[in-house]
């Protein structure tokens, strides 16, 4: 019974890792006044492109090194999830397109590109060994901390996941202390709030925006990766991370733009995820309903959110407005 609750709680951190990384990104972006709706392109883009960085690794290197496995695919993610966000940030910072229209078409763009070259690496892969994922890169991913057997039911469960499991939540706490007790978060909450009044302070509203939007971009691209090294063993499959990229924008609203509640959030959104495939011969019909969990809560919160009347509950209050210097 312990194995069965262990390995339940060691799922649950794992999927809620996923959705932590694009929750906190997100946040990041929304504080600094843009509403990034292309977070599912973009989780979706960053796992592929750390695929296609697992499959170049694999195909010209002979002696594999994990360490230099996960860092290669690590940049190749952070490449492709800064050049996704940074198309987003020309349209809407620089060129002040529509937000939400930009957002959309980033995520149709994303989720699109991220399935036509995962289907060609697949296929590669199939060609020259076989497979269409890359397990030992995977393994490498997966390795849990040496220590955590010797902990009994605390460490199977609590330690005994991935790296990135650890590394979602040390950005969550990291992005928390920064936003709410720094100078940059002070600046970046301005900007969020209030551009022009931000402007006339002396800070540069656009390179926070840039900047933040960036860096929240790559956060959540590091989502798709940890998604497909953890369970999809290093390959592709279509509209894994998509959904993921959903729930995380709605989990944005449910930890009210907070992302010390993200984490609580997403080991919530995680669970409901995980239940429907860790009860034991439950029918196909049940099972399937169940898999609707995540989906039903997503639509009670935004429900419930809409309700909300404290000003800390509320979201930036630019958020989605571009702003236009020439009308300070």
């Amino acid at each position: 019974m312990l194995g069965i609750i262990s390995n339940l709680i060691t799922q649950t951190l794992g999927y809620s890792s996923t959705l932590l990384f694009g929750s906190t990104g997100e946040i990041i972006t929304e504080k600094s006044g843009n509403l990034n709706l292309g977070t599912p392109g973009i989780m979706s883009l960053g796992g592929v492109f750390g695929v296609i960085g697992a499959y170049y690794y694999t195909t010209f290197v002979s002696n594999f090194n994990p360490l230099v496995s996960i860092i290669v695919t690590l940049l190749a993610t952070i490449i492709g999830s800064l050049l996704t966000t940074l198309i987003y940030c020309f349209l809407t910072i620089t060129l002040r397109a529509n937000q939400n229209v930009t957002g959309l078409a980033l995520t149709t763009f994303g989720v699109g590109l991220a399935n036509f070259l995962g289907g060609i690496i697949n296929n590669k892969a199939e060609g020259s060994s076989g497979v269409s994922a890359f397990p030992p890169i995977a393994m490498a991913y997966q390795t849990k901390l040496p220590f955590a057997d010797n902990l009994g039911f605390i460490g199977k469960a609590f330690l005994s996941s991935g790296f990135m499991t650890y590394l979602a939540i040390i950005i969550a706490i990291i992005t928390a202390i920064v936003i709410k007790r720094t100078r940059i978060g002070l600046n970046l909450r301005a900007v969020g709030e209030n551009p022009a009044t931000a402007d006339a302070a002396g800070i540069n509203v656009n390179r926070y925006k840039y900047v933040a939007t960036c860096l929240g971009g790559v956060i959540s691209g590091l989502g798709g990766l940890h998604l497909v090294m953890q369970y999809l063993s290093g390959g592709w499959n279509k509209s894994a991370v998509e959904q993921f990229g959903w729930l995380s924008v709605a989990l944005v609203i449910f930890a009210v733009w907070r992302p010390l509640l993200s984490i609580l959030g997403s080991v919530l959104f995680g669970a409901l995820y995980v239940i429907p495939f860790s009860i034991p011969n439950l029918a196909p019909k049940n099972q399937q309903l169940l898999e609707l969990l995540p989906y039903v809560v997503t639509i009670i919160v935004l429900a419930i959110s809409s309700m909300r009347k404290k000003r800390e509950t509320q979201p930036p209050e630019s958020l989605g407005t571009t702003y236009f210097r020439e009308e300070r």
